[in-house]
């Protein structure tokens, strides 16, 4: 699913956001040097289901790829994710395997 909606990286707030209409889908997050822990993604229950969680992940993982950082995602959504994209591993923290 492809949206319009921008991706915000909320540095102040160790936030990325995807503000859709009223709301705010969230994947929040930790920077040490060039490694990003993500640690929890929250989507607003009135988005659920409707492939939102999945569009801010990549969207993040685009931005991660193009800020040349290391992943470490410590959110089981997250994880989830690179196990249905596995394209996406090659971020992934060396030493780390996704199962």
């Amino acid at each position: 699913m492809d949206l319009i909606y921008k991706l915000i990286d909320n540095e102040k707030a160790k936030q990325y956001e995807l503000h859709i209409d009223e709301l705010v889908a969230r994947v929040e997050y930790m920077r040490v040097q060039n490694n990003i822990y993500l640690t929890h993604t929250e989507v607003p229950v009135k988005l659920e289901g409707k492939g939102i969680g999945a569009a801010i992940v990549k969207l993040v993982f685009q931005d991660i790829e193009q800020k040349n950082l290391t992943l470490v995602p410590l959110c089981p959504f997250v994880a989830s994710y690179l196990k249905r994209h596995p394209e996406w591993k090659k971020l992934v923290l060396k030493g780390i395997n996704i199962k």
